[in-house]
């Protein structure tokens, strides 16, 4: 019952998304948007719940077959890229390089408050 709790609260978000990007018209993915406002929800609290943690682990296992659709669908309209395969090569290029950097930032960020007062040796 846990897990499908948290599935809920994922489908609802995923929801809100799709509505908000119809209702506005935003060129963004639905649930994207609803990660975003997940994301902001679970600042505002200050925890997650048990329900949502068990739902993500379940997820984050299974998370390249949550990607592969995205990305095999680039293939089928891959005519429309034709003339900016240059400005795609820099987004992913520059996207991966700060992604990587942002996570690192945050890790360190993180983890250097647990591990403070503790040797490494």
């Amino acid at each position: 019952m846990v897990l499908l709790r948290g599935f809920l609260v994922l489908v609802v978000f995923f929801l809100l998304g799709e509505a908000l990007r119809v209702l506005v018209g935003l060129p963004i993915s639905g649930g994207v948007l609803g990660m975003v406002m997940v994301t902001a929800t679970l600042m505002l609290r200050g925890r997650v719940s048990d329900q949502l943690a068990e739902a993500s682990r379940g997820l984050i296992s299974v998370l390249v077959l949550l990607i592969s659709p995205g990305v095999v669908g680039v293939f089928f309209i891959a005519d429309r890229f034709a003339g900016h395969w240059f400005s795609v090569a820099v987004a992913l290029v520059a996207g991966t390089l700060l992604s990587s950097v942002t996570t690192l930032w945050l890790m360190k960020k993180t983890a250097g408050d647990r591990t403070r007062g503790h040797s490494h040796d």
